[in-house]
């Protein structure tokens, strides 16, 4: 993964991805020291596939999780074709 940077004039362009990192460093980077790479890759793999992406909740989504969020989302598709 490669980070870019803002174009000039533009200081919102990486304001995301910049909140993402931090997010990843806070609540697991900087709680762990690694012995190897792939220690690390392995431990933020598993931080961003099991519980970012399905436990963790998002505040622009309600404060649910993305998986929950999913479901809800899906349910309410299949109510408004029925």
């Amino acid at each position: 993964m490669k980070q870019s940077m803002s174009r000039k004039g533009n200081c919102w362009d990486n304001a995301p991805v910049e909140s993402w990192f931090a997010s990843l460093k806070k609540e697991q980077v900087h709680l762990q020291h690694f012995k190897t790479r792939a220690q690390a890759r392995s431990n933020i793999f598993d931080y961003i596939e099991v519980f970012y992406n399905k436990v963790r909740r998002h505040s622009k989504i309600n404060n649910m999780s993305p998986a929950n969020f999913d479901r809800k989302w899906t349910m309410e598709q299949e109510q408004q074709v029925a």
